[in-house]
């Protein structure tokens, strides 16, 4: 592999003097791989003092990209990865869900660890039977509460692939929602819409997205056997660049 001459912040020294070019026309954009472009040519260190899912979800926003350290367990990292690949999406892919007969302990298990507030509820087939949020568990008070009890499933806000996002948009606000069920032809799952998601958009237009609009992650690893595990782990939790 031929390895080519490039800089950093210090090779580079500009010289105070008029320019015609306005901030706003800046391209500050660079590739960080071949394929991985970053807005911002900023990567956070992967120190445990500086960089997990909190800061490497504020990086990503503005256009960098967040290194999560690996002074963590295998998955922890992992977990760090997750919170950060769910904070933002276009669409929520294979969202996290739950049965009728799971309990108000098993949703809080999961809202701790991917740090998300509501759940679609789906049968073993994987149809749409309901929805529970954080408002509808407020509401309960022992954990052994089946989610039956407490998922709303009359009137729900549904929406087909193909997504128009316009679209989506208009009817969470007509009904006052905050999550949108995306459903095939046959009323399976397949994806979840939020509100927030589609805000965000809006408010960081820079954010460094992968293309299913998911905010981009790396997180660091070692060598050896025990790094190809954590590499493997930190894959199948969807990080995009893997810092050695």
């Amino acid at each position: 592999m031929e390895i080519r001459e490039a800089y950093t912040f210090d090779d580079v020294l500009l010289v105070p003097a008029a320019s015609s070019v306005l901030p706003s026309d800046a391209d500050t954009s660079t590739y960080v791989t071949r394929s991985i472009r970053l807005n911002v040519p900023l990567l956070s260190s992967a120190m445990d003092t500086v960089t997990e899912a909190r800061m490497a979800i504020a990086m990503a926003q503005a256009g960098g990209m967040g290194v999560i350290h690996r002074n963590l367990d295998v998955l922890a990292q992992a977990r760090e990865v997750s919170r950060v690949k769910r904070f933002e999406s276009g669409v929520v892919y294979h969202p996290i869900t739950l049965t009728p007969d799971q309990t108000l302990a098993d949703a809080k298990v999961l809202m701790e660890r991917y740090n998300i507030t509501g759940f679609p509820v789906v049968d073993d087939g994987g149809r749409v039977l309901g929805i529970v949020t954080n408002r509808d568990m407020r509401f309960a008070t022992d954990d052994k509460t089946p989610v039956r009890v407490m998922m709303s499933s009359e009137n729900l806000a549904l929406l087909r692939e193909p997504i128009d996002r316009e679209q989506a948009i208009s009817l969470m606000k007509a009904r006052r929602i905050e999550k949108l069920l995306v459903t095939d032809g046959a009323g399976k799952l397949t994806g979840l819409l939020t509100l927030k998601d589609t805000e965000q958009s809006v408010l960081n237009p820079h954010a460094c997205k992968d293309e299913m609009g998911r905010l981009r992650v790396a997180a660091a690893t070692t060598v050896g056997d025990a790094g190809f595990d954590r590499s493997q782990a930190l894959i199948d939790a969807g990080v995009d660049l893997v810092v050695i």
